[in-house]
């Protein structure tokens, strides 16, 4: 599954990064790295952004990033 299809609330383990070495190094900038913990916190309306919890952080991820991140349920804790 990927992050564009997580539901709001859920929480999910992090796979992989599947955009190349210029996505994954943005993301990793921002602290998601594969093996994280992400939680969907908002998905606005109209295919804007989601809003994800990393570590504390809130981070804007755009639906095309999102549809690159690989993640599966997890219980993340």
């Amino acid at each position: 599954m990927v992050l564009l299809d997580v539901e709001k609330g859920k929480r999910v383990r992090v796979l992989s990064l599947n955009g190349g070495t210029g996505l994954e190094d943005k993301l990793t900038q921002h602290g998601l790295y594969p093996g994280d913990c992400v939680r969907v916190l908002r998905t606005a309306p109209l295919g804007g952004p989601l809003l994800v919890d990393v570590h504390g952080r809130e981070i804007a991820l755009g639906r095309g990033i999102a549809e690159k991140i690989k993640v599966e349920e997890s219980k993340c804790e």
